[in-house]
């Protein structure tokens, strides 16, 4: 009451308002304290607005800025918070947006307590925003509208959630996924097409049909995937990452959701447990480079680096490393996005950017649990770089990956990073880089039609890296590769150690060209020449080496 009182009598241009006054007026009508002011007061309503603007600090829309707070997909948005919207509308209070968990609420009745306790009681942070009768109606209209809306959306859901839960939808979700698995696929694609839903898988990686889905099961098989992986069916705006565990098959599946102008895309990521050969010699590195490779990892201190572009087996390859390295005596730490496969005996962090624990993070914290051997999964910002360098000065043997072309280019790329080019020729031992080919199935590929000509055109090019021995094989396909003519992959491999010629080269613009030239003076292999070892092997075909390394 006194509250009231003192806002008339600011207002008010004439004799101040009485105690006695104020209780007789509102004794005699069912009024809303705004009401109360403004009649007592003899203000407008824009006027009463206005004061409590300058005086509370809250918003005050008007007619010229109204397009810029008024937006129907932002009300929508704001109908996420659970609360009585109705009660809250009959006190004048309406939602106008959502932003960081805070409602933005508008009403021309600032000062009712009911509408402020109701929301208190349902542990909701608002702001308010001011704004005429004549304004507020613009809101009340799309309010009313957005209510039918919310109510058919929760009941569409329902309906949604309801049919991916039917028969014919779960058999049909878990025949692509076995018929998938029973290719060797690495992933399976689900995408949104013209006629319905497009169903691909990466064998080998390669990606080939697998089969179509019709438009009217495309929702529910999304829903499916959805549910599987505790992701949230009525979300179809932001991208979406979940795990979905079959323990029955012994696999774990990464699910990806991405949004689509007309539709969402989905890829699930089989990753089968055990099913991984933590052998470098069964991954397809030749005994040479293998011999350089184990002299590395008898390093106490170093840093190892692998590269490539995603799927190129850098990952495998690194496992293969701290596989050698796993016993008892040595204490092995990896930091990984995200942690793809478990091994025995060694402490796996999987990262976690939401709550600030990047790789530049916990590498700090790693480095303090005296370990002797540390992996990083991948190294994307200068200090996760010169964190990982300073610590294999330090005494530790440091594995990582980068994301360059080729070896050499490495070393260009960390410098761009920011890393110190002393700091590079200190601490690096090796960089690797990797590129995987489909492998010949054994069982139904033959000699090349065109062996000879081959032969001689290999000896001639590449006579000093293949040696006498040549066998040229053809893909043919029978049911064993799918028709496919090939069945598994090998890893080509250009290994660069970071000798005194190394140490001693600028890593300037040019060191690239100087890099690779001393590579072909030294008799190491680029990743292409690794792959015409493998043609000359009659392990894979020169066609397959020119589509990833040519």
């Amino acid at each position: 009451m006194n509250h009231l009182l003192a806002i008339i009598n600011e207002l008010r241009t004439s004799d101040p308002v009485t105690t006695s006054e104020l209780e007789a007026y509102i004794s005699g009508h069912h009024v809303t304290p705004e009401t109360t002011i403004c009649s007592l007061a003899g203000v407008s309503e824009e006027k009463l607005l206005e004061f409590v603007s300058e005086k509370t600090g809250c918003e005050l829309i008007t007619f010229s800025n109204a397009v810029d707070f008024i937006s129907e997909q932002q009300i929508k948005d704001a109908y996420q918070k659970d609360i009585n919207w109705d009660l809250l509308a009959k006190l004048g209070w309406y939602p106008l947006s959502l932003d960081d968990d805070r409602l933005k609420i508008i009403t021309n009745k600032p000062l009712s307590s009911e509408a402020a306790n109701l929301l208190a009681f349902n542990n909701i942070k608002y702001n308010l925003c001011l704004a005429s009768e004549s304004l507020l109606q613009r809101v009340v209209t799309l309010f009313e509208q957005n209510k039918e809306v919310v109510s058919s959306g929760v009941v569409e859901i329902e309906r949604l959630r309801a049919l991916a839960s039917e028969a014919p939808i779960v058999n049909l979700v878990n025949s692509l996924i076995q018929r998938s698995l029973a290719l060797k696929a690495s992933d399976m694609h689900i995408e949104p097409v013209e006629q319905g839903g497009r169903v691909r898988v990466r064998v080998d990686g390669v990606l080939q049909k697998l089969d179509d889905i019709p438009k009217s099961l495309v929702l529910p098989v999304v829903s499916r995937v959805k549910i599987l992986a505790n992701l949230d069916i009525a979300e179809k705006r932001r991208p979406q990452d979940g795990k979905i565990a079959l323990h029955n098959l012994n696999i774990d599946i990464r699910a990806s959701i991405l949004p689509l102008n007309n539709g969402e895309s989905v890829v699930l990521r089989f990753l089968e447990k055990g099913s991984l050969r933590f052998d470098i010699a069964e991954l397809g590195f030749e005994p040479d480079t293998i011999e350089r490779i184990n002299q590395d990892l008898t390093r106490t201190a170093g840093v190892i680096l692998m590269t490539g572009p995603t799927g190129s087996g850098k990952t495998t390859s690194l496992y293969s490393f701290l596989q050698q390295l796993n016993s008892s005596h040595e204490k092995i730490i990896t930091l990984e996005d995200p942690v793809e496969y478990e091994l025995e005996g060694v402490n796996q962090i999987q990262v976690n950017s939401d709550i600030g624990f990047d790789f530049a993070a916990g590498l700090r914290s790693i480095v303090r649990q005296d370990p002797d051997v540390i992996m990083v999964g991948e190294i994307r910002d200068a200090e996760t770089a010169r964190i990982a360098m300073q610590s294999s000065l330090t005494g530790h043997l440091v594995f990582s990956t980068v994301h360059t072309n080729d070896a050499p280019s490495a070393y260009v790329r960390l410098i761009d990073l920011g890393v110190d080019e002393f700091l590079l020729n200190a601490s690096v031992i090796s960089i690797i880089a990797q590129r995987l080919v489909r492998k010949l199935c054994g069982d139904c590929c033959i000699e090349d039609d065109n062996s000879d000509q081959i032969k001689e055109k290999l000896l001639q090019s590449h006579g000093k890296i293949i040696g006498d021995s040549i066998k040229i094989n053809k893909a043919v396909g029978c049911e064993k590769c799918n028709g496919t003519g090939y069945k598994g992959r090998l890893a080509l491999i250009e290994y660069l150690p970071n000798d005194q010629f190394i140490k001693g080269t600028a890593k300037d613009s040019s060191f690239t060209l100087r890099a690779e030239e001393y590579m072909q003076e030294s008799g190491l292999r680029s990743l292409y020449q690794d792959g015409i070892v493998k043609v000359a092997k009659g392990l894979t075909t020169i066609e397959e080496v020119v589509r990833v390394a040519g």
